[in-house]
């Protein structure tokens, strides 16, 4: 019997058909849902009216049962954790080989109950497709809403709906409808569509192998029908080489350069590139312990390859072809789900682990944190226990990622902190692209032997950030460039950072989607910084429309951070159009823009809010400098002149 690797500990039920195909040929799906909503009993089920039961397993399960007093329980198949069988919940994921007529399976049977959420999270990573399990009586509940979100946030697109103990509703066709159309509106939010909605009674076997004389308004599928109709995933063979490395050893007079290949095929002559050093070899052999050497391998395969060079190789290496390399980046946006008790906040420092990979990241912002009921990206200064959010992180040290929609396995992550699992992730994208490194760099700050306090004295103020953030039309760009000639006017030193100025030089490398607006807003940050640091007023005038975003434009600026929100209606902006982007956007000619097919969210804690809709430009002007004046302490004039 073959153990699958799991993030967590696992359980393996060994069944009849065990040893009827390679673990490889096994199509994985998961089963997922509310606790007590009958999962591990449904698979109990299955593995009985299909004739999947070890010799004796039955007996077993009826004697058990019979200790207990009650009704034979078909879930003590799997829960084989003594506080399980006492508790009447699942704790650990099992994996269960099992078999039908058509192909080999490995269930997945994931715990409903919210305390073991991140060993469901470990099940359904490596599943293809999902069962979602629903109680017909109690309906939808939070659990069943947050393990189909997990889905879709893993990538999962085959599911289906399983609607049990229909026989606890007296096999009723209008409650079941109720159940079916609420949970197809609440998946249909999340962008998935279920391939079919089964009425089942797991205890009794309705609608498992064979259609139920007691449900005769149900035509459709039955389980067995519907796991048949799952498309397997494209095979892993097929995908670009990634070959994480694990260790280097020196065996005899041969360096041995060990790991598992996740995706991809490697041949003897193969040129390997490492990430992130960018140093390439070839495979000189592929060694086999105890037999001849190999021609080639393939994904699946653990292996031990020599090279053609003496490169320094080590531990969290990742060989692919030189064709097809993994991004390589300092920042990445992830989605992740938040499993530890302490809360996730900006600033905090964990380590992600993708494959043997292990890199020190710190949280540089959350984007949002999505509430399970509404599905609403909701701003949000920490991720609470069981969360699910999007958060950006930044490393010292140079990344090898890949992004989820482009290879699963290497696509998804393990958060750790203090040396335990706290999360896990998926990669969404880099925020900003990478260069090979080709040699460490050895950066050291400056110490300035002007203090700030003495650049407030020469210039009469503080250095400050004044960050203008609105829709498109807002007034934003007037306001600043006014701001500027009035405090100009007064002696100050003042200097208007412009957001299309902006992208027209230092960020005229970046697109319009969202990983690339991160960055954008992250360089001005920086750069509005060091002015401030230098002793001048920075104003912004950008339309960052994510408040996560612009909380970390805050974070990297700090104390003297200034956030104004030019508040406008969209009608208004779209009424004024000063460059004509509104009507391209609604012509279909501009894709992602602000407040047409692209969301905005509005400050809720901004420092001044400045009403151009309801206001003249006069007056709206008049609060913005009485409000820096304040702000930055600005000294009298003569003051500042005799300083």
């Amino acid at each position: 019997m073959t153990v699958l690797p799991l993030i967590s500990p696992n359980v393996i039920v060994t069944t009849a058909n065990d040893d009827a195909a390679p673990q490889a040929a096994r199509f994985p799906f998961a089963i997922v849902g509310h606790v007590d909503h009958g999962k591990s009993t449904l698979i109990g089920r299955l593995l009985h009216d299909t004739g999947s039961l070890p010799e004796g397993k039955l007996a077993e399960l009826q004697a058990a049962s019979d200790k207990r007093g009650g009704t034979l329980e078909w879930s003590f198949l799997l829960d084989s954790f003594q506080a399980e069988r006492d508790q009447g919940i699942t704790i650990d994921t099992t994996q269960i080989f099992f078999q039908t007529a058509k192909r080999p399976y490995v269930i997945i049977d994931a715990p409903g109950h919210k305390e073991f959420l991140k060993n469901a999270v470990s099940g359904v990573a490596q599943a293809q497709a999902a069962l979602l399990v629903i109680d017909a009586a109690e309906g939808v509940r939070e659990q069943s809403r947050r393990h189909a979100l997990i889905l879709q946030l893993l990538g999962l697109r085959q599911v289906a709906v399983i609607v049990n103990k229909i026989d606890l509703i007296a096999f009723d066709p209008v409650r079941f409808q109720s159940v079916a159309d609420e949970i197809t509106t609440f998946l249909a939010e999340l962008g998935l569509t279920p391939q079919a909605i089964v009425p089942i009674s797991a205890r009794h076997g309705d609608n498992i192998v064979a259609r139920s004389a007691q449900t005769p308004w149900y035509q459709g599928k039955t389980v067995i029908d519907l796991l048949d109709g799952f498309e397997a995933a494209r095979p892993a063979t097929e995908l670009p080489l990634r070959l994480p490395v694990q260790d280097v050893f020196k065996f005899d007079h041969r360096r041995l350069v060990v790991g598992r290949i996740e995706s991809g095929r490697v041949k003897v002559g193969d040129t390997l590139t490492f990430a992130p050093t960018g140093k390439s070899a070839k495979v000189a052999s592929i060694e086999t312990w105890n037999a001849a050497p190999q021609i080639a391998a393939a994904a699946g395969q653990s292996v031990a390859l020599t090279l053609d060079d003496e490169l320094f190789i080590e531990r969290g290496m990742v060989a692919s072809h030189a064709e097809r390399q993994p991004h390589l980046t300092h920042e990445a946006v992830l989605r992740l789900f938040w499993l530890d008790t302490a809360p996730l906040e900006p600033g905090d420092r964990i380590t992600l682990k993708v494959a043997t990979s292990e890199y020190a990241v710190a949280v540089e912002g959350i984007r949002a944190v999505i509430d399970v009921d509404s599905l609403e990206r909701q701003v949000a200064d920490r991720v609470q226990q069981n969360g699910i959010a999007e958060v950006l992180v930044r490393s010292r040290h140079l990344m090898a990622i890949d992004v989820v929609d482009e290879l699963t396995k290497t696509g998804r992550a393990v958060l750790v902190r203090n040396g335990d699992i706290v999360g896990g992730a998926v990669i969404l994208g880099r925020a900003g692209e990478a260069k090979l490194a080709e040699e460490p760099r050895l950066l050291f700050s400056p110490d300035h032997l002007v203090t700030n306090q003495a650049r407030a004295a020469a210039n009469g103020h503080q250095g400050a950030v004044i960050w203008l953030t609105g829709l498109s039309g807002s007034g934003k760009s007037t306001l600043a460039m006014a701001l500027e000639r009035e405090l100009f006017a007064k002696g100050r030193q003042v200097y208007v950072l412009d957001g299309d100025a902006l992208r027209s030089g230092l960020n005229n490398d970046l697109g319009f989607g969202p990983e690339q607006r991160v960055e954008n807003i992250r360089r001005t940050a920086q750069v509005a910084r060091l002015f401030a640091d230098a002793g001048l007023i920075v104003v912004t005038s950008l339309i960052s429309p994510y408040a996560a975003e612009r909380e970390n434009a805050r974070n990297i600026v700090g104390a003297n951070f200034h956030e104004v929100y030019v508040r406008a209606d969209l009608a208004t902006c779209e009424s004024r159009d000063p460059k004509g982007l509104y009507a391209r956007a609604r012509a279909g000619e501009i894709r992602n823009f602000t407040g047409i097919d692209a969301p905005y969210e509005a400050p809720t804690r901004a420092d001044l809010v400045v009403d151009t809709a309801g206001t003249s430009p006069e007056a709206a002007l008049k609060d913005l400098v009485r409000y820096v004046e304040t702000a930055v302490k600005v000294a009298p004039a003569q003051e500042s002149a005799r300083a």
